[in-house]
């Protein structure tokens, strides 16, 4: 992994306005002229218009895509090419959330009220798919899925009879249901969970593993985190200083490097709109939560912590994207390209996706 952490450092050191050195022959022409390197988001050619709200890094080859339209993506060659791997007859559905084990099982998360929220699996790299879930119920709309390992995983939809609901399965994800209500705590007025980047719900999976997994909410007076130390069968809450008091404001997105260390980005959705406090952190669990003491200049609704690094994570957004170096207590924007959600594969492959079809993987360019 000596190229991963070569990465993580040389990122940390851009940010920190030093000459960033990459690995491989394609940064040493620049280094030897003595030009800084900066990290940037490098665009590939997705073939589609949809937007990409679910995203799944697997490695710094391969990446799995989900977005409007029922449109399921897959790339194994560094988003050279992508392969349109869409369960047949899902055009309709709005896929919000994608988990995938490698490159050749996954499974998507559709969105809406009633029946046009379900869950799909592969086994085959998306050559078919089984429909593994759908929504009988009229009142509950789920937002966003996450995995502990590749077979246990929870599904969150939004509050039923004044509490979130969360489905549960135990079979990577072939099978699914409904978890006791009695140990989730009652939703404020209002209280929701935010399907725009498949981060409102989020485990440590591919890092230091375990039964933890944290919630994040909005729309109501406050915006708060919940946490469940048994894989979603009971959850404590707690503020976070992110601004609510508006459907449109609130947490969107969680990140933790491991049961200790989190991140919250969020603010107000509506273009134009101020997001004051867009960030905030935690070294506890989600226990207690401290507002960044430089956040994002804007709204941002996916976050990501870089593998292998205590300290380093990316914050993206329809109006920009940001990085942090010192675990989240300040944010530097580096890109102003519109994205939705970002992810970080284990080994150091970092990939973010958003409207029009956009797909990135993080690089480097020339500063100067």
């Amino acid at each position: 992994m000596r190229r991963t952490l070569t990465t993580l450092r040389t990122l940390a050191a851009a940010l920190c306005g030093t000459a960033l050195v990459l690995t491989g022959t394609a940064a040493a022409p620049a280094q030897a002229a003595g030009k800084a390197l900066a990290p940037a988001w490098e665009l590939r050619d997705s073939g589609s218009d949809a937007r990409f709200r679910g995203l799944a890094a697997v490695s710094r080859t391969t990446a799995w895509a989900a977005g409007t339209k029922g449109t399921v993506l897959l790339t194994r060659d560094r988003g050279r090419s992508w392969r349109n791997v869409s369960p047949p007859g899902a055009g309709t559905l709005e896929f919000r959330d994608v988990e995938a084990f490698d490159a050749r099982r996954a499974v998507v998360l559709a969105i809406g009220e009633g029946e046009a929220s379900r869950v799909f699996r592969t086994d085959d790299g998306g050559t078919t798919w089984t429909e593994t879930f759908r929504n009988a119920d009229p009142k509950a709309f789920y937002d966003c899925l996450a995995f502990f390992d590749a077979r246990h995983g929870i599904a969150l939809g939004d509050p039923v009879d004044g509490r979130f609901r969360v489905l549960a399965t135990g079979d990577g994800g072939r099978s699914w249901r409904v978890l006791p209500a009695s140990g989730m705590p009652e939703a404020l007025p209002g209280e929701a969970a935010f399907a725009a980047s498949g981060q409102c719900v989020v485990t440590t999976r591919g890092r230091s593993g375990g039964p933890d997994a944290w919630i994040a909410t909005g729309g109501a007076a406050s915006s708060r985190v919940l946490h469940s130390a048994d894989r979603g069968r009971t959850w404590t809450v707690t503020g976070a200083p992110v601004p609510a008091g508006d459907p449109a404001r609130g947490v969107f997105g969680l990140a933790f490097r491991d049961r200790a260390h989190g991140l919250a980005v969020g603010g107000d959705y509506r273009a134009g709109q101020p997001s004051e406090r867009a960030a905030a952190v935690s070294g506890d669990g989600g226990e207690t939560w401290n507002a960044s003491a430089r956040p994002p200049g804007a709204y941002r609704s996916g976050v990501a912590w870089l593998p292998r690094s205590r300290t380093t994570a990316l914050a993206v957004g329809p109006t920009g994207s940001d990085a942090t170096t010192d675990g989240g207590r300040t944010w530097r924007a580096f890109d102003t390209g519109s994205y939705d959600t970002v992810d970080c594969a284990p080994d150091g492959g970092c990939w973010a996706a958003g409207e029009k079809g956009r797909l990135a993987r993080l690089t480097a360019r020339s500063g100067r």
